[in-house]
């Protein structure tokens, strides 16, 4: 059995171009990349340089800060590039893939004969530690850290977002596996969310050695900062982890296969894109093996990630080491006539009840980028808290933080969110605020000062 948790705040996207749920594409690629700004708290050192043979397992680069944490190929082929930003930042690691699919073969025993230190060093070892995220602040898990609990949210609310259940339709075992894995990470359990309305018939609630929760509501439901809230709340002091579902099947792998496999079927949907359905790709794949659901179609922005968290990337991008989708949506170059005060606007979705369309319940709508105004003074209202399933003051959150005072942070909620859980405020502000990037500064600040 498993508690039942229903949330009545939230806001469920009415956009359209959702994917259908069938494999159209399986790529093989030419480029990839690993980028090291996927991954929050880490000081990357590279290992490897241009012309270099690497295969599908092969350490890339490692966390300066932690030696033994590497972060690998996901591919077999040639170091094609090192791309560097500022102060020769390194932004990029580009392998052009050979096509032989040859993989490092590790020597992994069973999960069940390890310890958490065993564990912990296999997992390093690997490449598989990076997979692992830590509250607060939404880092790379420290190794040396002992966590209350390992959080899993099983289903996706996420605007257009990929549905567990078909991508993972074949992967019950490497589940499994996974999950075994991360049990013997933490004394706390492993805290495993489902769909409430959907939970009898998810293969997901027949998975052992997990404690069970479901959630009914609308997104961010599926967001496992919003199930840690509420099942149990992160105090100062406390350390958390949380693992992606399709992050649990690639541990799984690793145990079943013995190899680094980060291959994962992703939904490529929008508006804009042609022909939305899934696609059969490894970790950071390059948007121009996508190309064929973007069309020509005047001027895209093509999204790794959803519409509400994810990265523009462009054609020329990457995808996202975290990310199971690409959205492509119209660029919204252009103005209206009157803008809001027009009355008469069918087209145009309104949280506010606006304009008539809300009569439409079910419309789903062709939303592009045009954000229809500019940045404006900070409002006081309580816009934030209807779209926020938590047990935080939002508005007094985000003031603390770009007033930069710890303690107010502190006090207000800092260590239960990181950006994810506040898109949707940043969606529904009347100001134009950037929250998400308020967040994550105020987030860095706290990491620099505490």
């Amino acid at each position: 059995m498993s508690d039942q948790i229903r949330l009545k705040k939230g806001l469920d996207l009415p956009i359209a171009g959702a994917a259908l749920c069938e494999v159209t594409k399986r790529v093989a690629p030419g480029l990839v990349a690993v980028k090291p700004t996927d991954f929050r708290g880490m000081v990357p050192r590279l290992l490897v340089k241009e012309g270099d043979a690497v295969k599908a397992g092969t350490p890339l680069f490692a966390d300066k800060k932690c030696t033994d944490m590497v972060f690998c190929s996901p591919v077999s082929g040639t170091v094609d590039a090192i791309v560097r930003g500022d102060k020769r930042k390194l932004l990029a690691v580009r392998i052009a893939a050979d096509g032989k699919n040859e993989s490092v073969s590790f020597d992994v025993p069973k999960a069940a004969s390890l310890d958490k230190e065993a564990m912990t060093a296999l997992l390093l070892r690997c490449g598989l530690w990076p997979c692992l995220k830590q509250r607060p602040y939404g880092t790379v898990a420290d190794p040396q850290a002992e966590p209350k609990a390992i959080f899993i949210s099983g289903f996706n609310t996420a605007p257009l977002g990929a549905d567990y259940a078909f991508t993972l339709q074949n992967d019950f075992d490497a589940l499994q596996a996974g999950v075994d894995a991360l049990g013997k990470l933490t004394k706390g359990g492993v805290h495993l969310s489902l769909d409430a309305r959907k939970f009898a018939g998810d293969e997901l609630h027949k998975l052992t050695g997990v404690i069970f929760h479901s959630f009914e509501g609308p997104h961010p439901a599926g967001n496992v900062g919003v199930q840690i809230n509420h099942i149990s709340p992160i105090n100062k002091g406390e350390v958390v982890w949380t693992v992606d579902l399709p992050l649990v099947a690639v541990i799984g792998r690793l145990f079943l296969k013995g190899v680094y496999d980060t291959h994962r079927t992703i939904a490529v949907a929008g508006p804009a894109a042609v022909n939305p359905s899934y696609a059969e790709v490894p970790a950071g794949v390059a948007m121009a093996d996508l190309a064929g659901f973007f069309g020509n179609d005047g001027e895209i922005r093509v999204i790794s990630g959803d519409v509400l968290t994810g990265e523009t990337v462009g054609p020329d991008g990457f995808l996202g080491f975290f990310h199971n989708q690409v959205t492509v949506l119209k660029e919204g170059r252009y103005y209206e006539m009157f803008g809001w005060a027009n009355p008469i606007r069918s087209k145009k979705f309104s949280v506010s009840r606006t304009y008539p369309a809300f009569l439409r319940c079910h419309k789903k709508y062709d939303m592009d980028t045009n954000e229809n105004g500019g940045e404006r003074p900070f409002l006081m209202n309580d816009v934030y808290g209807k779209v926020l399933p938590m047990d935080i003051y939002p508005l007094q959150l985000f003031k603390a933080c770009l007033a930069g005072d710890l303690e107010k942070m502190e006090n207000l909620g800092i260590y239960e969110i990181i950006e994810e859980d506040v898109a949707l405020c940043e969606y529904v502000c009347p100001s134009k605020i950037a929250i998400q990037q308020i967040v994550r500064d105020g987030i860095d600040l706290m990491i620099k000062e505490m």
